[in-house]
């Protein structure tokens, strides 16, 4: 049971990320060592488990797909979602500065963290750490495409938009708007229950994580360094969109108003930086915390695993 609510808790934790700006709840799932075990659950809704599924054996089906561990972490996600949605609303309306700060540190110490979990450095692995970087810090910068409702370019929204949900440092709701199709997908479809655009982006969506999942165990299984090197450096150059003395540069969708890009400035020393930069320490601690407790655990885990069993 302490398991099982611990799980939940770490899908609490990628919820709320991705409730963040620019922030991807993938970046949680790595820190906290579930995601390849996330992408492992992801790519078990296969033929087999169809199988399972037409012939009624679904206590096979729940032990194939790991309902267990994917029920804790839906349920962590929505309950988080739905909570901390509001919190962060009213936060980011009255203590912007201070909570991008917190959640800049939050990120710096991930790259950290995260970046502990390469065994090996070699030349393949530091070039892709910048080549991580390089891409995910460039499309802070990007002006966003036009809009687009074929079926075929709804298709590959979809398919991105979600690989990028779970890929840690990438936002997808930010990738669709760079796409030219935030408005449409997320404002105007969701809000008038547009089934001709609903549709095209939900099997995108479903075609595109169940592909991206079984190749992401593939390079994970064959090139486990290289990958974590170019996750790493989606997150760090995620920081771009996370630095919090920025303005933000808005559009207007509708009733909504979204934000496109930021125009980005030095801190002035003042009271309001110290606070911020405490703030920024306290990321960084959050992490540490996190990153303690989840080492702690498996270390239990291994420990407990290697006992022999009582006579």
């Amino acid at each position: 049971m302490a398991k099982y609510i611990l799980t939940v808790l770490k899908g609490a934790l990628m919820g709320a990320a991705n409730v963040i700006p620019g922030v991807s709840g993938g970046t949680m799932a790595l820190l906290t060592g579930i995601f390849e075990k996330l992408i492992h659950s992801i790519k078990a809704f296969d033929l087999r488990a169809l199988k399972l599924a037409s012939t009624f054996k679904f206590k096979e089906l729940f032990l194939h797909i790991d309902l267990l561990f994917l029920s804790a972490i839906g349920i962590g996600v929505i309950t988080s979602i739905l909570t901390f949605a509001r919190v962060l609303e009213y936060l980011f309306e009255h203590h912007a500065l201070h909570i991008w700060a917190f959640f800049f540190g939050l990120i710096l110490a991930s790259v950290y963290f995260v970046g502990k979990k390469i065994k090996r450095r070699s030349g393949s692995v530091i070039a892709l750490f910048l080549l991580g970087t390089a891409i995910a810090a460039s499309i802070a910068f990007l002006e966003p495409a036009e809009e687009n409702a074929s079926i075929p370019y709804l298709l590959v929204c979809g398919a991105v938009a979600m690989c990028s949900m779970i890929l840690p440092g990438l936002s997808g709701s930010y990738v669709l708007l760079l796409m030219g199709n935030y408005q449409l997908v997320m404002i105007k479809s969701v809000s008038n229950f547009d089934l001709g655009v609903l549709i095209p982006v939900g099997i995108g969506a479903a075609i595109g994580l169940a592909a991206f999942a079984r190749l992401l165990a593939w390079i994970f299984k064959k090139f486990h360094d290289q990958t974590i090197a170019i996750l790493t450096g989606f997150i760090f150059g995620s920081l771009c969109i996370l630095w919090p003395w920025k303005t933000e540069i808005t559009e207007t969708f509708g009733e909504k108003v979204k934000v496109i890009g930021y125009s980005y400035a030095l801190p002035e020393i003042n009271a309001e930086t110290a606070v911020a930069v405490s703030l920024m320490l306290l990321g960084v601690l959050a992490i540490a915390l996190i990153e303690t407790l989840a080492s702690r655990q498996k270390t239990d885990e291994v420990s407990r695993q290697s006992q022999p069993p009582m006579a």
